[in-house]
């Protein structure tokens, strides 16, 4: 009787104390999980918690958080388990952060069972909090049509949707519902008197800047009454960066000023994003003073922001500066500094930041792989990209599918494309980026047929393609002279709607320009909706490429037009195609332009405007242009070189390659044609001979071009035999340029042995071509030879050949016109043969008025 009294009277105060330790101990959990310890807090529960009865039902929510902070599912059964035999699992709450667990772990199958069994319960059923949970569940993981389904039986139950749920289905306007049920979803924001909710209003600024809508987002911001909620603002700050409306940003973000709104570092990041896009320096220092004055300096994403804003215009100086400053070096700020200095050119400082990175014990993550491994490449050290590569295999992050693209593109920029095709064949999980990285790395390493070969493996395979995948593709056709298959891409490419896309507009105008269809590329260039310089371009050097230089230069005026400014491409595209045609006036033109509007001067542009005004006949200008480059490449060089040797002063071109030599500059194979072909025009016939004895002691191996400007040059003077020999000692074979200048010679000099040898093997290489016919025949007629020279018109009839007539052009009041020989098809042939006429008449007259003076002058 005394143990059992002793019982009776301890029971009370065992009871006490189990409460007093279950309240402990839910006391404690909670408290963990608001620290953000989730996985003590979970640790706490499995040791300490021996009755799912002693948790209290505000702590399960607090143990759900924890399970979906750190991703357990196995967490989460056990809870979910202890919770049914609590009988909680009823409670709308706690089902609904159950379902939120479910599909942050991953298991959306579980989610979708729990919650069909809770929106048959009366209770739960009409909760929106549950229905939101399963709506977003399914949205993100990419069930769209679910989705639908979802708000379709919201309705039917009338379930009235809130903010949040509208949130969700605004989010996937952009990859599903597209903009028109975007514009239903405000209509009901209005009609529901929705429009104060700030997260409602955020959102539909979003879906509008996704959409290029940036108008429409302002409109929803103007008419939002409350101004004070500063995510707001940076939704629209944000969105008018998205569109390039930079400088909206910046005024936007100095009304937020006047209005006294506190900035977070969000508002920072966002506006020096939109600094950057416009190079507003002054806005940008000025802004960098509003950080350090609320004490932003440090933290992560402002630090970060500022360093990428300096490299982007261009002033690293100070882009070093706050990344010395920042006393919080985290590895957000160490990737700023990195992706900067590759970002400007400068991926040796990459490195070495990277090197410093890791010698300070720095884990870096993707974002750092992925930046040194750029500066890798564009140095070309597979060395230290190797090494790299080591360091990831030994690291859970060799499975980030992004690291292994960049490990491709990397490996195939070296020129290491084996060891791209290794990475590429052990990845697990081949996702769009690394099949477009391994088809545009055989394209840049020139395995065409292997880029073709994996392009048609990726539609077998039923991988999406996108607009890069396509491009490459067609890149590859062009190399590969695959016409057929380019053109099956292009309709791939207008089946799925990338013919819109600009990168792969251009490289389908390229493409067409490749294969001589300048109508197909105008095709493609209208296809495409947002039209760059890119675009532009490349219609242009299609039209140039294609003999076709006016439709090239008309281009140039109605790009402007279409609001588009040329750049460096575009002058340069341009200039090419004035050259063609000897536009001088258009050239000049297009000269003034360029320094109009202050383009950046690049070597290639003013190499461009040498060339033009040398073929121009413009030495004077083109001199001017020449003495001022700053840096003198080998292409001005070689432009000044040629042009004043294609103009018979081949004094000037050999002093200028004698000034070149002493400037440090190596001649190149160009340089040699250039001064030869000039030796040969003046009858420097010594000075060319030693010309090209000196190449190979400049590291220069002569060409088939070479040789024919020497065979030229000792026919012009007459010293035939010496030709011939020198046309058996070549060492390579002769092609029909040797043949042809030694006919020439052999015409000239009346020696009809050799000029029938040279005809004869210059028809044997062109059977179907006319040329090696008619300079045999002209010979004949030329030595009196009629009965070969009969028998040859003969020959030649029967064979169909005829002779292409030459033809000549003239500028007159920027409009080119082209004349024939025997064409009488012009508009003016009247006019021309009547002054034609008159200065025959003019030349007569002269020459008898010359006679007569010598006739009265002569002696004796």
């Amino acid at each position: 009787m005394r143990s059992n009294a002793f019982l009776i009277f301890q029971t009370p105060s065992i009871a006490r104390q189990v409460r007093f330790s279950s309240h402990h101990i839910n006391d404690k959990i909670k408290s963990l999980v608001q620290q953000g310890h989730y996985q003590e807090a979970l640790e706490s529960y499995s040791k300490e918690s021996n009755s799912p009865n002693n948790t209290s039902r505000f702590t399960f929510p607090s143990l759900i958080k924890a399970c979906t902070a750190v991703s357990n599912s196995h967490y989460g059964a056990s809870l979910h388990s202890a919770i049914v035999k609590t009988g909680l699992h009823f409670d709308p709450y706690i089902a609904t952060s159950l379902v939120r667990m479910y599909v942050k772990c991953g298991s959306l199958c579980n989610a979708v069972k729990l919650f069909d069994k809770m929106r048959q319960c009366e209770v739960s059923g009409q909760d929106v909090a549950l229905w939101n949970s399963i709506v977003d569940g399914y949205s993100k993981n990419g069930f769209f049509e679910e989705c639908l389904v979802q708000l379709r039986r919201m309705q039917v139950l009338n379930v009235e949707p809130d903010g949040y749920t509208l949130c969700i289905f605004l989010g996937i306007c952009d990859d599903f519902l597209g903009i028109s049920c975007g514009k239903e979803i405000h209509g009901y924001v209005l009609r529901n008197m929705f429009d104060g909710d700030p997260f409602l209003i955020t959102a539909m600024i979003d879906m509008y800047s996704n959409y290029a809508r940036p108008m429409d987002a302002w409109n929803v911001f103007r008419k939002f009454e409350n101004k004070s909620n500063i995510a707001v603002w940076n939704a629209m700050i944000n969105g008018f960066c998205e569109n390039g409306c930079w400088r909206n940003a910046l005024d936007l973000y100095t009304s937020a000023k006047i209005e006294g709104l506190e900035f977070g570092s969000t508002t920072f990041s966002s506006v020096l994003t939109a600094c950057s896009q416009g190079e507003a320096t002054d806005f940008g220092r000025q802004l960098h003073c509003d950080v350090v004055k609320t004490g932003f300096e440090n933290d992560p994403y402002a630090s970060s922001s500022l360093v990428t804003f300096y490299s982007k215009c261009g002033i690293l100086g100070d882009a070093v500066g706050v990344f010395s400053t920042s006393k919080d070096k985290h590895v957000g700020l160490w990737n700023s500094l990195i992706s900067a200095y590759v970002n400007c050119g400068c991926p040796n400082d990459a490195v070495n930041i990277y090197t410093q990175m890791i010698y300070r014990d720095i884990t870096p993550d993707s974002f750092t792989i992925s930046n040194a491994l750029t500066a890798c490449s564009m140095i070309g050290s597979s060395y230290l990209g190797t090494k790299i590569h080591g360091n990831m295999i030994k690291r859970t992050i060799k499975e980030c599918v992004a690291l292994q693209s960049a490990l491709l593109t990397m490996y195939s920029r070296v020129g290491s494309i084996k060891d791209a095709h290794k990475v590429f064949d052990e990845m697990k999980e081949k996702d769009v980026v690394a099949w477009g990285s391994m088809i545009s790395g055989n394209c840049e390493n020139k395995k065409f047929e292997e880029a073709l070969y994996l392009f048609k493996k990726t539609e077998s395979d039923g991988v999406k393609s996108d607009s890069n995948i396509i491009a490459s593709a067609i890149i590859a056709c062009v190399g590969n002279n695959d016409e057929k298959l380019g053109l099956c891409i292009h309709a791939l490419a207008i089946k799925r709607g990338f013919d819109f896309d600009p990168f792969t507009g251009s490289t389908l105008i390229e493409f067409y320009s490749k294969t001589g269809q300048p109508d197909m590329g105008k095709k493609a260039f209208s296809s495409v909706l947002q039209k760059n310089n890119v675009v532009w371009n490349s219609l242009i050097s299609c039209y140039s490429q294609n003999a076709l230089p006016n439709l090239s230069i008309t281009l140039l005026p109605q790009m402007m037009q279409n609001g588009i400014y040329p750049d460096s491409v575009s002058i340069t595209t341009v200039l090419s195609a004035v050259s063609q045609i000897a536009a001088l006036s258009i050239g000049k033109t297009v000269h003034g332009y360029s320094l109009r509007f202050l383009l950046p001067t690049k070597n290639q542009v003013e190499n461009a405007l040498l060339d033009m005004y040398i073929k121009c006949g413009s030495f004077t200008y083109a001199q001017r242009i020449f003495r001022n480059i700053p840096e003198r490449d080998l292409v001005a060089w070689n432009s000044i070189i040629a042009g004043y040797g294609s103009h018979g002063e081949c004094c000037k071109a050999i002093d200028f390659y004698h000034e070149m030599r002493n400037s440090g500059t190596s001649p190149d194979e160009i340089t040699f044609l250039s001064l030869i072909s000039s030796c040969n025009h003046s009858g420097f016939v010594q000075e060319g001979l030693n010309l090209f004895r000196s190449m190979r002691e400049n590291g220069v191996e002569p060409k088939i071009e070479h040789y024919v400007n020497i065979i030229d040059l000792l026919g012009r003077s007459g010293r035939l035999d010496e030709a011939c020999r020198f046309i058996e000692n070549m060492g390579i074979e002769p092609d029909r340029g040797v043949w042809l200048s030694l006919l020439s010679a052999c015409r000239v000099h009346r020696n009809i042995e050799l000029g029938e040898m040279a005809a004869h093997k210059l028809i044997n290489i062109e059977p179907e071509s006319g040329s090696g016919y008619i300079q045999l025949l002209n010979l004949y007629v030329e030595m009196g030879m009629k009965e070969k020279a009969a028998k040859l018109r003969r020959v030649m009839r029967e064979k169909g050949l005829t002779k292409v007539p030459g033809c000549s052009w003239i500028e007159v009041k920027n409009k080119v016109d082209v004349f024939y020989s025997g064409d009488s098809s012009s508009s003016s042939t009247v006019k021309i043969y009547e002054t034609l006429h008159i200065l025959k008449n003019i030349m007569k007259k002269k020459e008898c008025s010359f006679e007569e003076g010598e006739t009265m002058y002569e002696p004796g």
